[in-house]
């Protein structure tokens, strides 16, 4: 999210956490213009997690987007090593600044070793499965779902790549003990860093219709 009227057309919606990209080479860089309307507006979101998107950045960068952002999450979608998660946590942890927790994003393709997310384990709230791309940033295709079948690990997932309003069907029937919750974004937007806050709605509500299970 970046355009402050979008971000309140959202907040009426039952949404868990809202995301802003740091990472100034992609079309969704949140700039600075941002940070002020936060510091007035910011109630809009009470409820609702505040996520930020980093890619390979420096520790530093992180921590004053953290403060300045009010940052719940810090999600890591570049070549983040163990060790750089790691020290973000201990830092968390360890110091009297504002807590936060990480989520690590991998592009999953044929043949992805799963055992190599052991490592992150210790140090990652969640996971995020996208789908590979030649960059950082997201594709806007879907993977196949099946792989994630080869995770036995139990740090919880999130499911991005190539989601879009026609995906709630699916996701409905994808099943893994570790499953958590959904990320869209590219899909659901009438440009990069606007989204369509009625597409948005119409697939929380179909992605929230009961399974039918039929007679108890």
């Amino acid at each position: 999210m970046r355009e402050p009227d979008n971000i309140t057309a959202l907040a009426s919606l039952p949404v868990d956490m809202v995301g802003f990209i740091f990472y100034r080479k992609s079309a969704r860089y949140i700039g600075d213009k941002l940070l002020r309307w936060l510091e007035k507006q910011g109630k809009l979101l009470e409820g609702k997690k505040r996520v930020g998107v980093f890619v390979n950045a420096e520790v530093e960068e992180v921590l004053n987007a953290v403060h300045d952002y009010e940052l719940d999450f810090v999600q890591l979608h570049g070549d983040e090593s163990p060790e750089y998660c790691m020290l973000l946590r201990s830092i968390s942890e360890a110091t009297s600044m504002r807590k936060f927790s990480i989520i690590k994003a991998f592009q999953v393709v044929d043949g992805f070793d799963f055992s190599h997310l052991n490592a992150y384990s210790p140090h990652c709230a969640y996971f995020l499965f996208d789908t590979k791309g030649e960059g950082y940033g997201g594709t806007g295709k879907q993977f196949d779902w099946g792989m994630l079948q080869m995770y036995h690990g139990l740090t919880p997932f999130l499911l991005s790549g190539g989601i879009g309003p026609d995906s709630a069907a699916a996701l409905r029937d994808f099943q893994h003990p570790q499953f958590y919750g959904v990320d869209i974004n590219s899909r659901f937007e009438t440009k990069p860093g606007q989204k369509d806050i009625g597409q948005i709605a119409a697939f929380i509500q179909e992605l929230n219709k009961e399974r039918d299970y039929g007679s108890y």
